[in-house]
C-alpha cells in the first residue's frame, strides 16, 4: 500500500475525503475568490463536530496540518503557500442556526452563512453584526474581527461574540469563553483562524427588525463633486450613519441591470439608524448632488445584505488594502486622479468604508480585534480571469494604495487583507500575546490559519 493509499484510508475513515486526482478534488478545494489556487494535500468535508474531531485526529497521526475553511472568501492570504503536508478542512457543510429571541441570541453552527442567521432573526425583529455579503460564513468573518454597516454605532462583530467552540489541534473539542479558555476566547476573536477549528459561536442579536438603507448612484462623470461632498459630510456624520462610497467600473454584460451595464458609476451605499425623517434630513446633501438612483428608504432589516450589490457567485479577483486618516481635499483630488473621469484604472472598484464611532472604541471585554484605527478603510480590486490579468489588476490595485500612503494611518482590517502578513495588523504587544496563546494551544503549529501567528 502506498502512502498516498494510507493517507486516503486514514481520512476517509475520519469523514468524506478529496485528494488529488479524485473526481470531486477540484470542486472541493476552490475557494469563493475563483483567483485563489488552493492545492492541499487533501480536503475534508466534515458534517458533524464529530467528524471534525475525527479528521483534525487523523490529519495529526498522519504528520498533516490542518487548514479550516468555509467559503473561501478570506482565502486568499493561503494563496502561493506550499499546502503539500495540509489538509483542508472544509465546513460549507457543517451548518445551523438557532435564534433565542428572549435572549436576543444566536447559535450557529461553524460553516454557517449569514444570511442564513439573518433569515433565522429576521421573524423575531432582530437581526446581527453581518458584512455586506450574505454569502460571506460567520466563523472566518467574526474570527477577523468582521467590518458591518451596523458598526460605527456597535462596533466591530467580533464584540458581538459570546463563546466559541473550538476543536484544538489535538482533536479535543472545548469551550472559550469569557470564563473558559479566556485566553483562547480573546485570541479567536480577530486573531484568526491559527487557535483551533471553529465548529460554534454564541453571538448577540441586534433589536432591528427594518433599516433605513439603499443607494445612491451617479455617472462617474459627477465622481469630483460626489467624492468631495461624501468626504465631507461623512466627516460630521452620527455614528448612526454606516456608509461606503465606491467608484465602479462595470462590463457590458447583459445579465446586469442596464443602470449598471457597461458603465463607470460612483455609489454611496449602507445604512442609516434613524426614524424616516432625521435619516432623510441626514441625507439631504447626498441628495442634493441629484443621484440618477436613489433606493434610501425603510426597509426589512434583512434586506441590508442585497444593498452592497456584491457579486452572487464566486468571481476570480485580487485587492489591495490600506487604512486612511481624515480625506482632506488633497486625499479626494489624488483618489481621484487614479480613479476618476477620465483614468482607466483597470479595477473593478475602489471603495472607501467610512469607520470610526464605535469602530474606534475599544472595549474592556473585546478580542485581539476590539477596534480599527483610521477613519476610512480603502479597498480596491479587480477582476482576474488569467494570471496575467491578476498581475495586471493586482498592480493597478496597489498603485491606487500607494498614491493614498500620505493620508495612511498604521492599521489594517483583517477581513480586509489579501497579504498573510500581520505586521500593521495588530498592536506589538497584542502580536505578542497572540504568539504565546498561539503557543499554548498548537505549540507544534498544526493549525494553519491564513495568517502566521507566532
Amino acid at each position: 500500500m502506498t502512502t498516498s493509499q494510507i493517507d486516503l484510508a486514514a481520512l476517509r475513515g475520519a469523514c468524506e475525503t478529496h485528494l488529488p486526482g479524485d473526481p470531486g478534488y477540484d470542486a472541493a478545494r476552490q475557494a469563493w475568490n475563483l483567483a485563489v489556487d488552493l492545492r492541499p494535500a487533501a480536503v475534508a468535508v466534515p458534517r458533524t463536530v464529530a467528524e471534525v474531531r475525527a479528521a483534525v485526529r487523523a490529519a495529526a497521526g498522519l504528520g498533516l496540518r490542518v487548514a479550516p475553511l468555509s467559503t473561501g472568501h478570506g482565502a486568499g492570504p493561503l494563496d502561493g503557500v506550499p499546502l503539500d503536508d495540509v489538509v483542508l478542512l472544509r465546513l460549507s457543510e457543517l451548518t445551523g442556526v438557532t435564534v433565542d429571541p428572549v435572549a436576543r441570541r444566536a447559535l450557529v453552527v461553524g460553516g454557517t452563512l449569514w444570511a442564513d442567521v439573518v433569515a433565522a432573526a429576521a421573524p423575531h425583529g432582530l437581526t446581527a453584526l453581518h458584512g455586506s455579503a450574505g454569502d460571506v460564513a460567520v466563523a472566518g468573518y467574526v474570527l477577523g474581527g468582521g467590518l458591518s454597516f451596523y458598526g460605527r454605532r456597535h462596533g466591530v462583530a467580533a464584540n458581538s461574540v459570546r463563546a466559541l467552540d473550538v476543536v484544538t489541534a489535538d482533536g479535543d473539542l472545548v469551550r472559550a469563553s469569557a470564563e473558559e479558555h479566556p485566553e483562547l476566547f480573546w485570541a479567536l476573536r480577530g486573531g484568526g483562524g491559527s487557535f483551533g477549528v471553529v465548529v460554534g459561536i454564541e453571538l448577540d442579536l441586534l433589536l432591528y427588525a427594518e433599516v433605513y438603507a439603499g443607494m445612491l448612484l451617479w455617472d462617474r462623470e459627477r465622481a469630483p463633486e460626489v467624492v468631495a461632498a461624501w468626504a465631507a459630510w461623512s466627516r460630521s456624520a452620527p455614528d448612526s450613519a454606516g456608509t461606503s462610497l465606491r467608484v465602479m467600473s462595470f462590463p457590458p454584460l447583459p445579465e446586469l441591470p442596464p443602470f449598471l451595464s457597461g458603465r463607470d458609476v460612483v455609489v454611496v451605499d449602507g445604512v442609516v439608524l434613524e426614524d424616516d425623517d432625521r435619516a432623510a434630513e441626514l441625507l439631504a446633501p447626498l441628495r442634493a448632488l441629484a443621484p440618477e438612483v436613489d433606493t434610501f428608504g425603510r426597509i426589512p432589516a434583512a434586506g441590508l445584505l442585497q444593498v452592497h450589490m456584491d457579486p452572487p457567485t464566486p468571481v476570480p479577483a485580487v485587492a489591495s488594502h490600506s487604512v486612511l486618516g481624515e480625506l482632506d481635499p488633497e486625499a479626494v483630488t489624488a483618489l481621484l486622479d487614479q480613479v476618476g473621469p477620465g483614468t482607466r484604472s483597470g479595477l473593478m472598484f475602489a471603495e472607501l468604508r467610512h469607520l470610526g464611532g464605535a469602530f474606534a472604541r475599544s472595549v474592556d471585554d473585546g478580542g485581539a480585534t476590539s477596534s480599527v484605527a483610521g477613519s476610512y478603510a480603502l479597498y480596491c480590486c479587480a477582476v482576474a480571469p488569467t494570471p496575467e490579468a491578476a498581475a495586471a489588476g493586482r498592480a493597478a490595485a496597489d498603485a491606487v494604495v500607494a498614491t493614498m500612503a500620505p493620508w495612511q494611518v498604521p492599521a489594517l482590517v483583517p477581513t480586509f487583507t489579501e497579504s498573510a502578513a500581520v505586521a500593521g495588523m495588530f498592536a506589538t504587544e497584542d502580536a505578542r500575546d497572540l504568539a504565546r496563546v498561539r503557543h499554548l494551544v498548537d505549540p507544534t503549529g498544526r493549525l494553519v490559519g491564513g495568517r502566521p501567528i507566532g
